[in-house]
């Protein structure tokens, strides 16, 4: 998968976990996981963009770095509304499996970076 797709599909993440968001009911608990969930899962995007810009390994790792926590972070908060009872799993089973796919993809693409920095 190149930079190009990554972009796209942490983008379709962003929106799609908007989406689910909105959809969290308007309690205090709602309110603060969609403003959690909202945040995180747009800096997975936005800081993705940022990585394709880095101009240094270190600088490449600290921004996948923080990608790799922000999508991590994202899945965190769309098992906590599940645990919560806030939506169904069955609503957002695919969006919990691209959250731990993309993270896969951003932990090993940071092994890989950290690896090539110490040669």
């Amino acid at each position: 998968m190149d930079s190009e797709e990554l972009k796209a599909r942490t983008k379709e993440f962003a929106h799609r976990c908007v989406k689910v968001s909105v959809a969290l009911p308007k309690t205090d608990l709602g309110r603060t996981i969609r403003q959690q969930l909202i945040r995180c899962s747009t800096s997975t995007a936005a800081n993705y963009r940022a990585v394709c810009l880095a101009q240094s390994d270190a600088a490449f790792v600290a921004k996948l770095s923080i990608v790799l926590e922000e999508c991590d972070e994202s899945w965190f908060w769309l098992g906590f509304a599940v645990d919560e009872e806030l939506i169904d799993h069955e609503r957002v089973a695919s969006l919990l499996q691209e959250a731990e796919e993309l993270t896969s993809i951003f932990a090993a693409s940071r092994r890989t970076a950290e690896r090539k920095q110490q040669k």
